[in-house]
Parts: structure tokens; C-alpha cells; sequence
């Protein structure tokens, strides 16, 4: 039988994943979208002259490094937090 704490607990828990998720998948969406745009036009074409489709293919590069960059971090957080809810629900 659950008590109200721990339906509470519960629920701050889903809030909780809930949070990272978003947070994380706005990051998916936004910043390789933003850096493919940015490095694009000011970093390969702007200061490195590079030509138009030189630039597609490098700013592509960086766009994908980011996707694989956010998704280690998303798995990163996500391992930390089950394993701070294995250890909370292990000191009862």
C-alpha cells in the first residue's frame, strides 16, 4: 500500500525525467540545426573562406558531432539519475 509520500516521491521522480527530457530534446533540436547555420555562414565561409559547398559539408560535420555529443550526455544523465533512484529506494 503506498502512503502519500511516496506517491509525492513518485511524482517529483516522473517530473523529474520529465524535465531532463524535454530539456534534452529542445538541445536535439536547436543546437545542431544552430550550429550548422552559424558555422556555415561565420566560421567557414566568413573567416575561413571556404567555398558554398565546402561549407555544407564542414558545417554538416559539426552539426552531427553535436547530435553525438548531446545524445552521451542525455545518456550520462539519465544513467546517473536511475542510479540515484536505485540508491533511494534501496535505503528503505
Amino acid at each position: 500500500m503506498q502512503t502519500t509520500t511516496d506517491v509525492r516521491g513518485n511524482e517529483a521522480s516522473l517530473l523529474s525525467i520529465l524535465k531532463t527530457l524535454l530539456f534534452f530534446t529542445i538541445m536535439m533540436i536547436t543546437l545542431p540545426i544552430g550550429l550548422y547555420f552559424a558555422t556555415k555562414a561565420y566560421v567557414f565561409q566568413g573567416s575561413l573562406g571556404y567555398s558554398s559547398n565546402d561549407s555544407f559539408f564542414y558545417a554538416a560535420i559539426v552539426a552531427v558531432v553535436a547530435v553525438h555529443v548531446i545524445l552521451a550526455l542525455f545518456v550520462y544523465v539519465a544513467w546517473n539519475e536511475g542510479s540515484q533512484q536505485t540508491r533511494v529506494g534501496k535505503q528503505d
